[in-house]
């Protein structure tokens, strides 16, 4: 690979929470002008068929909770960065929005280091989407007046003050790449007193013709779903709001367990590959520390 003495352009932009028609004007053009490709799991196929540039290489780079074939985010920056460097426009296509539970950080980092120029593109983030498409308002007169975005994919990242809080806000509360841990979460509220009237919503694969919508009372999730799997992506909506889905819901859920987005595919070999040509002219300079996962 050569190193080009014009350098090139990084758009980090969102390709939304599944249904292609949520992308935005910005990104697609971006898309339809772009050398390089590098999209997360969590797009939709459609949009990669419909707005892609026929000529640009697309690249997947996703990862996957607990899956063999998930690509490390080291060799999705040395790709960035080689990409750019040979004069490229690439757009690194993430799911839902780009600033939202997305690893960005790490890919700003390496750009900013090396003087890549790139631009931000927000998008519909999973949240918006499922809480659209479920018929659940997050915020309502007389429900809630506000909402937390969070995550639980680990036993420590809340301390017992936080579930306490957790249990007895009035906001809002959606746990994004949390269903896998869904039976501690409900637990933890559970033993933290949450109140009985506030429901708990399950949207799998949200804004996909998939879409399934699971609502629930806490204090029965024990013996009606306890140990369920849940199609991945899901997204959980807990608070008074859920209550809003039975009368608002526009979109028939579909009871399935086929997959909208397609498993990691253990594309690693072929990235072994892009990684190892890239590895003969990478002589600029970055921080290690700066690029691991």
């Amino acid at each position: 690979m050569d190193i080009n003495k014009h350098i090139g352009k990084v758009i980090l932009a969102a390709a939304g929470p599944g249904d292609p028609d949520l992308i935005t004007i910005r990104a697609v053009r971006y898309l339809q002008k772009a050398d390089v490709v590098l999209t997360d799991r969590l797009v939709s196929n459609e949009i990669l068929d419909r707005y892609v540039n026929k000529l640009a290489k697309i690249i997947c780079v996703g990862k996957q909770y607990n899956a063999e074939g998930s690509i490390s985010q080291s060799d999705i920056n040395v790709m960035l960065l080689q990409y750019a460097l040979e004069g490229n426009l690439v757009v690194r296509l993430k799911g839902g929005d780009v600033s939202i539970f997305s690893n960005i950080l790490d890919e700003l980092q390496i750009l900013a280091d090396n003087n890549i120029p790139y631009e931000i593109i927000p998008g519909v983030t999973a949240a918006l989407g499922a809480a659209a498409y479920a018929g659940i308002p997050l915020t309502a007169r007389g429900y809630s007046t506000s909402v937390r975005f969070l995550t639980y994919y680990k036993s420590d990242i809340v301390t017992d003050e936080y579930w306490k809080e957790l249990a007895n806000t009035n906001d809002t509360l959606v746990f994004y790449m949390s269903s896998s841990t869904l039976d501690k979460v409900v637990a933890k509220l559970i033993e933290n007193n949450i109140a009985p009237g506030k429901l708990l919503a399950v949207v799998e694969q949200t804004t996909t013709p998939l879409q399934n919508v699971r609502v629930m009372n806490l204090y029965e999730y024990e013996n009606k779903f306890k140990g369920e799997r849940f199609v991945s992506p899901s997204l959980v909506i807990i608070g008074k709001v859920v209550s809003l889905h039975e009368k608002f819901s526009w979109l028939a859920s579909i009871e399935t367990k086929e997959n909208y987005f397609k498993a990691v595919n253990g594309n690693t070999d072929a990235i072994t590959k892009i990684i190892s040509e890239i590895g003969k002219d990478l002589f600029f300079p970055f921080s290690e520390a700066k690029t691991g996962e």
